[in-house]
């Protein structure tokens, strides 16, 4: 079951990640940065954001091995992470803090990393490792990319459809979402 390609978990991790990556509600940090960048390469952002995750997938287990981890612990942690971002959401904190240097190209830093492909999404890759096949989780990524993409190339005009209002109710709605994700990671990795 964990090695074959089910529609039902590539959307099950589709709505995991698209949660986790918060694309929508990013759009009004992308809207600063391209405001003070200039320009964004959506292409360039979506690749990079596309092979960080995907490489991230298939080397993070080696790399838990090479420090003496298993996956049930690091996604006990990960769900630890993506409770403090579902709160983050919810609540309107901000617990991480993010580098407010600004390069003169925004699309790889910080926008394809780590605002996209950050530490909560790879977190999550390796903790939806422990439930899902590795195949199903690879065409998410893809179709999260092709999201990303898409809103890169449309942010301003979403922003006129949602307004300010909107984008507040989805970013709310997410990390609703995210937080029973993160709940169900405890529970089924800690054996409770």
């Amino acid at each position: 079951m964990l090695n074959a390609f089910d529609p039902r978990q590539v959307l099950s991790v589709t709505m995991i990640l698209f949660a986790i990556i918060d694309i929508v509600g990013s759009i009004p940090i992308i809207i600063d940065l391209r405001q003070r960048a200039g320009h964004i390469q959506s292409e360039k952002a979506a690749l990079t954001a596309l092979v960080l995750m995907v490489m991230f997938l298939f080397v993070g287990d080696e790399m838990l091995k090479i420090i003496g981890l298993d996956i049930a612990s690091f996604a006990i942690a990960g769900s630890l992470v993506i409770f403090i971002i579902a709160m983050e959401m919810i609540l309107g904190i901000q617990v991480f803090k993010e580098d407010d240097h600004i390069p003169a190209t925004v699309s790889i830093v910080p926008l394809a990393f780590p605002l996209i492909a950050g530490a909560g999404t790879m977190t999550t890759l390796l903790s939806l490792k422990s439930q899902y096949a590795t195949i199903n989780i690879v065409v998410a990524i893809m179709l999260n990319t092709a999201i990303v993409y898409v809103v890169l190339k449309n942010v301003k005009l979403l922003e006129q459809l949602l307004g300010k209002t909107g984008l507040g109710v989805l970013r709310k709605a997410f990390g609703v979402i995210l937080l029973a994700i993160a709940i169900k990671l405890f529970r089924s990795n800690s054996g409770l």
